[in-house]
């Protein structure tokens, strides 16, 4: 039975009670809001939006980071009618400006007084905008109001008229706006429905096992469908705790406080993770080298039968006690039953090392345009290098092209003011045209080899994956990420970044001196030995798939540098614009 997402929301508060449902710190101490004090603060709040003047069908951007605010004031939103949108935090003004008028939003959240100046330097350009709302700080800007000067306004608007709102909602009407990253040109506003939000979170918990009581940790940006997922609509379905982190620098120690029951990392977490576990053991001697280095190989064992359906070798209890519990608890997944990673591609280099220390990354895929959720990986039901299989309730097809389709009510309603890209991407028959290409085994795993409009095309017309070489190169000790190069050239290059906290390893393999990534860029010991490493993996390769040229740099793409989303996908035409003189010397001669 379809339903809305207050109609969850207020159903499990009943049945929650006085249990925790959020949980922040403040003064170094956790502090909880119960899901009675949650319905609470979320209806006084929608109340108070009323009273402020939002209307049935206004948009209402954030502009925040997680927090009990953002999530409070969201449902808040949703409870008056109106269409809640989020912006990334590391948002341009310009870009803040694009999506609150797009949105129509006539009222914007915003979290700090930087965030502020950046809606107040846009504001000329907002004819719709009528109020901001700023809940840490002050301003006698006209039209601002803080926190708890909007909580006032509660008291204009009675309980019969916001459940009148609530009453009035329907599982079919427009409830939220998720705009995506904008790797290429503005971003596009996709429309979810009541039904998509309230189907993915409710199929998700069954899928998962999400039980009333579990916690887990919010910390990705809250305007991206998959953190909101975890934090809103499968907690509103499961009745979860969720802890905000302090920050994603905190995210490490957070993780330990916390002991999520689950996990969700992008690609980039994980690899971070990773490096800094790979620099640890490298400074492993002795009986401790040996005894890990034979606890990993259990893991990888117990890896492949679990995936093969075979028995666990005899070894891996003991295994899990001597190493993988303790390694667990030191990054606070001890009681993590469900490690996913999702929103890009992730290395299998990557995963194979996770699993080599007990500890399965499970694949989960989906888009903003369908709502976050399409397949997904399960304990004991995970293949190497795909995506899973289908999610309850979702069909899954390939093209004769070979492009992934996905049908359910998970599927969103469009893209907002664009009926072009919607027909474009959605067809007559209600399918998702999701643009990643792949194909489907016989026991219905589904495996990603390339996005459609990615493709490299070389000057030789063969097409080439460069997620595909990337994910191969990756591998390279030292190497952080590797962004491939070879559309309508005469061969392929590569651009490389060194990430510190493994460089290590890779210098003493080299013979050289060099500490630093920008030291080893400039070592011809380090340079020589990279370009071994790349002839190896060239032997892999087809031959029209093989690296002739690379460029070192001593700095690591990031969102601050432009070259990533704040979901950490690679802007490629940014890289090749940023890079274009390194790029040409690749080519030159």
């Amino acid at each position: 039975m379809s339903r809305t997402v207050m109609q969850v929301f207020e159903e499990t508060a009943a049945r929650c009670g006085d249990l925790p449902a959020l949980k922040t710190k403040v003064n170094g101490v956790w502090q909880a809001t119960s899901w009675t004090e949650y319905r609470r603060n979320v209806r006084r709040t929608a109340r108070a939006l009323i009273g402020a003047g939002l209307e049935p069908g206004d948009g209402f951007a954030l502009l925040a980071g997680n927090s009990e605010h953002w999530v409070t004031a969201y449902l808040g939103a949703v409870a008056a009618g109106a269409v809640p949108a989020g912006l990334y935090v590391t948002s341009s003004p310009e870009q803040c400006a694009y999506v609150i008028d797009h949105s129509d939003s006539s009222m914007v959240l915003v979290d700090s007084e930087a965030q502020l100046a950046k809606v107040l330097a846009v504001r000329d350009q907002l004819p719709k905008l009528k109020t901001i709302v700023l809940i840490g700080g002050e301003s006698d800007a006209p039209g601002v109001l803080t926190w708890g000067a909007l909580q006032t306004y509660a008291d204009q608007v009675t309980e019969d008229s916001l459940q009148h709102r609530i009453n009035a909602l329907k599982p079919n009407d427009l409830a939220t706006l998720i705009y995506t990253s904008g790797t290429t040109g503005n971003p596009k506003g996709v429309m979810m429905s009541h039904r998509n939000l309230t189907f993915t979170g409710e199929a998700a918990r069954d899928a998962v096992g999400i039980e009333r009581g579990h916690e887990v940790i919010s910390y990705l940006p809250l305007c991206h469908i998959a953190e909101q997922n975890v934090t809103l609509h499968v907690s509103l379905a499961a009745g979860q705790t969720v802890w905000f982190a302090e920050s994603l620098d905190a995210l490490g120690d957070n993780l330990k406080e916390v002991r999520p029951h689950f996990f969700v990392a992008v690609p980039r977490v994980w690899e971070k993770i990773q490096a800094k576990l790979e620099a640890g053991m490298a400074e492993a001697t002795g009986v401790k080298k040996h005894l890990l280095q034979w606890a990993r190989g259990v893991g990888r064992a117990s890896a492949q039968a679990d995936q093969t359906g075979a028995r666990r070798p005899w070894t891996y209890p003991l295994a899990e006690r001597l190493i993988f519990s303790k390694l667990k608890a030191a990054l606070g997944l001890d009681r993590c039953f469900y490690a996913m990673t999702g929103a890009a591609p992730i290395a299998q280099s990557t995963v194979d090392f996770f699993a080599s220390l007990g500890i399965t990354i499970l694949e989960v895929y989906g888009q903003s345009e369908s709502t976050g959720g399409g397949t997904l990986s399960m304990p004991g039901s995970n293949r190497s290098g795909s995506i899973g299989r289908a999610l309850p309730g979702t069909e899954v097809s390939i093209a004769e092209d070979g492009e992934i389709l996905l049908r359910g009510p998970q599927v969103a309603l469009g893209y907002y003011k664009n009926p072009e890209a919607t027909a474009e991407t959605i067809d007559g028959d209600g399918w998702l045209h999701t643009g990643d290409v792949g194909h489907m085994d016989d026991d219905g795993f589904v495996y990603i080899t390339d996005r459609k409009k990615e493709l490299i095309i070389t000057a030789g017309g063969e097409n080439v994956s460069p997620q595909m070489l990337e994910g191969q190169l990756a591998g390279i000790p030292g190497v952080s990420q590797v962004a491939v190069i070879g559309d309508r050239r005469k061969f392929m290059s590569a651009l490389f970044t060194l990430n510190p906290e493994t460089l290590g390893t890779a210098t003493r393999a080299a013979g050289s001196p060099a500490r630093t990534p920008a030291e080893a860029t400039a070592c011809p010991l380090f340079v020589s030995w990279f370009r071994s490493q790349i002839d190896d993996a060239n032997t892999r390769l087809a031959r029209v798939q093989g690296i002739k040229q690379f460029t070192l740099l001593a700095e690591d793409f990031s969102v601050e540098g432009g070259e990533l989303t704040p979901t950490m996908k690679k802007k490629r035409r940014v890289i090749t614009e940023k890079y274009a003189a390194e790029i040409e010397a690749m080519y030159a001669g």
